[in-house]
């Protein structure tokens, strides 16, 4: 261990202000959702920007006395651990933006410790997860993807943006409606910072989506625009973005994307194939997550003999159609595949994206009610479902349609273990799992995993 600093205030173990209580704590294990575990009197507190091990001074930043935890910054390190680096953003660097006066922005809170450490502490989530909910014991690696010599940087191909009162570019603190300006984005591809949108005035915008597609292809501004702002407003935005930029408004609520200029989506590259990719529509956001999600999926289903030419198989919460248009390489014209997708929008992406496969049948509608309607056998299928997981009720109808295999894929270590435990109580049983760190310096990663009947 070694010291980082001191305050003049070091030996109060509590000191109350205007903004907040501060406490010391010791820094205890990573728990899901990019916190650790701290106690402070008997009460738990969940600390972000900590490391195990290290004394710290925090902030509590959501508290009440009826609260059964609580929620804090680390604001000074006391004593601090060897895997401590310095943070790659100032803005996300949790006690350099309180010493400024404010809270740090969100989605890079594990951008101080050392990459090797946070893929260590994201295995011990994923571990803790399993044998929590899922009654399984096992060690689980996260693998690193891409470049190793990129300190896990720069490899947001989209990226969401608030905007501040003053028409500012901004990214939102955790867990608040404190919106902080930004001027870079480090864990973006070069072509959305190349963009230079916190130069623009976005008064009348309330939300600014970007997406740059790693194959170089045509980038996507999508801006959502308040209900008071006036077309002439919105086309003078659009008179700051470069000519080669394509533009659209769009509704959150409503799911509606309006063209301002160029195309309303993006042309995505993976596995051999385009994909077209409309508005907010589901895509991986990591540059090289399609292909190593489509290997390790593909790998698991043929290397188990579960998906060959002829061969029955489902996508399930297909997006775009990223492993259907694997699947149907793989089965060929002798086979089928069944795609579903529940969002509108993104299954007419996949329609078009797999125009032509005559073995594909594209389906929209959500996959339990499509299941229920056309009860049939698969050879194999490929899960990839939405953060909150399949549920109770798809994981039956899954295992009642008599697979051989399947292939979940996951991105979320909780609901994933959730979901595990169903199927153990089916009869199934865990064959192999793969966990990717497909997002440096976030506390989030990427599970695939091979299911099969326990007999």
């Amino acid at each position: 261990m070694t010291s980082h600093s001191t305050s003049p205030h070091a030996d109060q173990s509590t000191r109350h202000d205007a903004t907040g209580t501060e406490l010391i704590v010791d820094v205890g294990p990573i728990a899901h959702g990019g916190h650790f575990v701290a106690r402070h009197e008997g009460r738990v507190i969940f600390v972000r920007h900590g490391i195990p091990g290290e004394k710290v001074r925090i902030r509590l930043t959501d508290s009440g006395e009826s609260s059964r935890f609580w929620r804090a910054d680390v604001v000074e390190v006391l004593d601090a651990s060897t895997d401590r680096v310095p943070h790659f953003w100032k803005l996300a660097d949790s006690p350099g933006s309180w010493r400024r006066g404010g809270p740090p922005v969100g989605g890079a809170e594990l951008g101080h410790i050392a990459l090797p450490r946070q893929r260590a502490l994201k295995a011990e989530v994923l571990s803790e997860q399993l044998k929590r909910l899922a009654g399984l014991d096992l060690a689980t690696e996260v693998e690193a993807v891409g470049n190793n010599d990129d300190g896990g940087l720069g490899w947001r191909t989209r990226a969401s943006f608030a905007v501040t009162p003053k028409g500012r570019l901004g990214m939102h603190a955790h867990r608040s409606d404190t919106v902080v300006p930004v001027k870079d984005m480090p864990l973006a591809l070069p072509g959305i910072n190349e963009l230079r949108l916190w130069e623009l005035d976005l008064t009348g915008i309330a939300r600014v989506e970007v997406a740059v597609p790693a194959n170089g292809t045509r980038p996507l501004v999508l801006l959502a625009p308040e209900e008071t702002t006036s077309p002439k407003r919105l086309h003078s935005i659009l008179s700051q973005l470069p000519q080669d930029v394509s533009v659209a408004s769009f509704d959150p609520a409503k799911g509606q994307v309006l063209q301002l200029r160029g195309r309303t989506w993006v042309q995505e590259t993976a596995a051999g194939h385009e994909y077209r990719v409309t508005g907010e529509g589901f895509w991986q956001i990591h540059k090289d997550a399609p292909d190593t999600l489509v290997n390790a999926v593909t790998g698991y289903l043929s290397g188990g003999g579960y998906l060959q030419a002829g061969a029955a198989v489902a996508d399930l919460y297909a997006g775009a159609g990223l492993f259907t248009a694997a699947l149907a390489d793989a089965v060929g014209v002798t086979g089928s595949v069944l795609s579903v997708e529940g969002a509108p929008g993104t299954s007419r992406d996949a329609r078009k994206n797999l125009h032509g496969e005559t073995q594909v049948e594209i389906v929209q509608g959500r996959v339990e009610r499509v299941l229920h309607q056309r009860p049939r056998s698969f050879d194999s299928l490929v899960l990839d479902p939405p953060r909150a997981g399949a549920g109770k009720a798809v994981v039956k109808q899954l295992m009642a349609s008599g697979p051989r295999a399947i292939a979940y894929v996951s991105c979320d270590p909780a609901s994933f273990a959730r979901d595990l435990g169903y199927f153990h109580q089916g009869g199934w049983k865990l064959e192999a799992v793969r966990a990717f760190d497909l997002y440096p310096h976030t506390h989030h990663l990427e599970t695939v995993a091979l299911l099969l009947p326990a007999n």
